[in-house]
């Protein structure tokens, strides 16, 4: 029921016209955030004592509670109502009738309620089956009637609570894990579970009842404050859905940052992100401390009867200058003097990684608010902390994590709160910009043995997307930063310059080989020239495989190894002083030859499909390996129209294509003619490949007209019509400048669909270009393709040509 449905409610309908004025509560624009709330809790709670006490009557031992969220006085808009009815068990009948004076008048209004009706000793057994009601009756608040009932209730539940942490706080540890798990986490989540993700609302209240225990407390400092912007973003999005939902769905992004003032869905975004993370990291520092007093107490009896009862002392094991390890944690040693020491912060993060140890909260409080700032340029020994933070693998991103919590990542790194908690509208990525830097450092860790120089490599991949905080592109400002934070941390001027080149070309080597023709001369020197040594290209390459493997499963697949490896390898020759040689009209291989004469002899397709196994060249991929596909070789008499025809059979089979290749084959000595062959590498898009039979059939009825592709493609979308969500970003289709001196290279980005590259092909017949190659690179939703296309007379096309022609794909694209 939304908010509008409650205007038709009468003005009597409760106590006060409760309807009414909740209606005005919630449409008021005075009122907004924990005040409206709060108000919206006491409305509540009049109108609930008024319909107790109507209909109580004589009735004595009842009270009405409140239970949950409702008990803390947190009501968003479509918040259920959590109330318990408690009876002393005297007059059951007496009970059933007021609970239905009760709950039925909430059911008529349309507002969700989760009700219970029980004693105190059934509440009090139900709590020791159920953990989640006995985290809800811990928020319990008296609402009417027998006020000593509900007080003898809390004492009791909080004493249970309380005598029971031992065995009920690992229960609580396990669900909220469980939950993380299923539900994720909020922070990296395009469309988060305000409650449940880890980081929300849910992993909150936990923390709150973890205090409620005296067993162990949570990092207080901006907990509540962020709790509080979870709360207001679920208030405006119950508002501009008018539904009890905790998911911050796209499409309602930029209505719900408009009802909370903010610029966009991006700015939305990133609150919520910057609230999940401290909670998140309240969280870990929480579940360790419980963690650690838990196994205190079943130790400490031990030690007790070994020392005669005195008590234990601490164990503390050096680690590094001023660190020491004790207790399963990183802290600062006794004799450490931070206001002396500006490289501690750096030297305890490092010496925590390396030893796969947590920082202390303690300790990093104490730095962050003790540690001078650190000179400019920084000394050599602040400079390999760091290097050696970066490189210690998975346990960096904890270190980090600590750090970053206490403001001390920003006060090394100023350009880093450019990107904190920065979203990322891309289904490739599974990280906000921040955590993708640090996991890019801990991927690159794994590399440090391929490199000569592992320092600049573990510094350009911290580095490499800072550039996101600034407008335009991302590489072209990140390469000014990264100069200037090279030098700041104290790298020379070399390598400053060579930090720079990493991150203006981080997306090089994976763009090249995925969308140009490697065989083309003035690819791979466009390429050398960017890079310039040798050096710098085989820290490029390291840094170019850990950034896609740290965005996500789509980003790198043994296939775009294999393609990043070849190009290294052509580079890395004309870098020895080696050119690349013209390309020269390569001799048929024996396959090819043979399917090339019996498609003249036949008049008509001849294909092959070959099993693609060979592993990639160079160094084999950090990835989960990744069938490279198979071979497709097609082909055919000389014809138009044999682009669209084999990519929309290709389509209909659902079979995704990887690389295309397409060119004019001349028959052997003593025969006339000439043929097309059709190299090309394409992977099921799901079951078993086709019959190659199948293949060939189909194609020859698409190239003689007996097959209506078009509308086949059609009736398929008509039957399972894809489900759309948030209309994705407009496609764009540019002509490459200077991309090969063999013909005009034209790249489309758009949404990937079933058929994108035989409407591509189709329209490109109708323009008249000949396709000599095509380059198919997809990043889960999107399609990056590259045609290099030439005149009929087989030149480039001439310049306002190739834009008309990058026109015409483009207004097809957005029909």
């Amino acid at each position: 029921m939304t908010s509008t449905d409650l205007t038709n409610e009468p003005e009597d309908s409760g106590p006060g016209g409760y309807a009414a004025a909740r209606l005005r509560l919630l449409t008021e624009g005075a009122r907004s955030g924990p005040p409206r709330r709060a108000a919206l809790a006491e409305l509540t709670d009049e109108w609930l004592a008024g319909l107790f006490a109507a209909g109580a009557g004589g009735v004595k031992g009842v009270s009405l509670v409140a239970v949950g969220g409702y008990g803390r006085g947190e009501l968003s808009p479509r918040s259920d109502l959590d109330l318990l009815l408690l009876h002393d068990g005297g007059d059951d009948k007496a009970v059933a009738a007021l609970a239905d004076r009760l709950w039925y008048p909430v059911w008529d209004l349309g507002l969700a309620l989760d009700h219970s009706v029980r004693t105190p000793a059934q509440a009090r057994r139900t709590a020791g089956e159920d953990l989640k009601v006995h985290l809800g009756l811990l928020d319990a608040r008296h609402l009417a009637g027998d006020l000593g009932l509900t007080a003898a209730l809390r004492t009791t539940v909080l004493a249970d609570w309380r005598n029971q942490a031992p065995k009920r706080l690992p229960e609580l540890r396990d669900l909220c894990a469980e939950r993380a798990e299923r539900q994720g986490e909020l922070r990296f989540l395009l469309e988060p579970d305000l409650k449940e993700a880890r980081g929300g609302l849910r992993d909150a209240t936990a923390l709150r009842a973890v205090a409620a225990s005296w067993l162990a407390d949570a990092p207080r400092e901006g907990l509540a404050d962020a709790r509080r912007r979870l709360l207001d973003v679920r208030d405006a999005l119950h508002l501009a859905t008018g539904r009890a939902t905790d998911r911050l769905a796209l499409q309602e992004q930029d209505q719900v940052a408009a009802e909370l003032g903010l610029l966009d869905a991006d700015a939305l975004l990133r609150q919520v992100y910057e609230a999940a993370r401290v909670i998140s990291y309240a969280g870990d520092v929480t579940w360790r401390e419980v963690g650690r007093v838990l196994r205190a107490r079943s130790v400490r009896p031990r030690l007790r009867a070994l020392l005669g009862g005195g008590k234990p002392v601490p164990e503390r094991s050096p680690l590094a200058e001023g660190v020491v390890e004790q207790d399963g944690e990183v802290v600062l040693a006794r004799t450490a003097r931070p206001e002396r020491d500006p490289v501690l912060p750096l030297r305890a993060a490092a010496a925590a990684a390396q030893a796969g140890l947590p920082l202390s909260l303690h300790a990093v409080r104490r730095l962050a608010t003790t540690a001078g700032p650190l000179p400019t340029p920084w000394p050599a020994e602040a400079r390999e902390q760091l290097v050696t933070l970066l490189g210690s693998g998975g346990p960096t991103v904890q270190v980090w994590e600590a750090l970053e919590a206490e403001g001390l990542v920003t006060r090394l790194l100023p350009d880093w709160e450019r990107v904190r908690c920065r979203p990322q509208r891309n289904a490739v990525h599974v990280w906000t910009v921040d955590r993708h830097l640090i996991e890019t450092a801990v991927r690159a860790s794994g590399f440090a043995r391929r490199v000569h120089r592992p320092d600049l490599l573990l510094v350009a991949a911290l580095l490499h997307d800072i550039g996101k905080g600034w407008p335009g592109d991302h590489s072209v400002a990140g390469e000014t930063i990264a100069r200037d934070v090279a030098s700041r941390i104290g790298f020379d001027r070399a390598d400053a310059a060579v930090l720079a080149t990493l991150v203006r070309h981080h997306l090089l080597l994976v763009e090249t080989a995925t969308r140009r023709d490697l065989d083309d001369p003035v690819t791979v020197r466009t390429v050398a020239e960017a890079v310039g040594t040798e050096g710098t290209l085989e820290l490029l390459h390291a840094l170019t495989e850990a950034d896609a493997l740290a965005t996500g499963p789509a980003a790198w697949s043994s296939w775009r190894a294999s393609l990043v490896a070849d190009l290294v390898k052509r580079v890395s020759a004309v870098l020895a002083g080696d050119p690349p040689a013209e390309p020269e009209a390569a001799a048929p291989t024996a396959e090819q030859e043979r399917l090339a004469v019996e498609a003249f002899r036949t008049g008509g397709p001849v294909l092959a499909l070959r099993a693609q196994t060979e592993p990639p060249a160079g160094p084999a991929p950090s990835a989960d390996p990744e069938p490279l596909g198979v071979e497709l070789l097609i082909a055919v008499p000389d014809q138009p129209g044999v682009l669209p025809a084999v990519a929309g059979v290709l389509a209909l089979h659902r079979l995704t294509v990887r690389t295309a290749e397409l060119r004019s084959l001349p028959l052997p000595d003593g025969v006339d003619g000439s043929v097309l062959l059709l190299d090309w590498r394409v992977a099921a898009e799901y079951g078993s490949l086709p019959q190659a039979t199948r293949l060939r059939a189909d194609l020859v009825r698409a190239l003689d007209g007996t097959l209506d592709v078009a509308a086949r493609l059609a009736e398929r979308d008509a039957a399972h019509p894809r489900r759309r969500g948030v209309a994705p970003p407009p496609p764009r289709v540019t002509v490459a400048p200077a991309a090969s001196r063999l013909a005009t290279v034209i790249e489309v980005r758009a949404q990937d669909a079933p058929g994108l590259l035989f409407r591509l092909g189709r329209a490109l017949e109708g323009a008249g270009v000949r396709v000599r190659s095509a380059h198919v690179s997809t990043l889960g939703a999107n399609a990056v393709d590259a045609f290099y296309v030439t005149g009929g007379e087989g030149a480039p096309l001439v310049g306002e040509e190739a834009v008309s022609v990058a026109r015409e794909l483009e207004e097809l694209l957005r029909a």
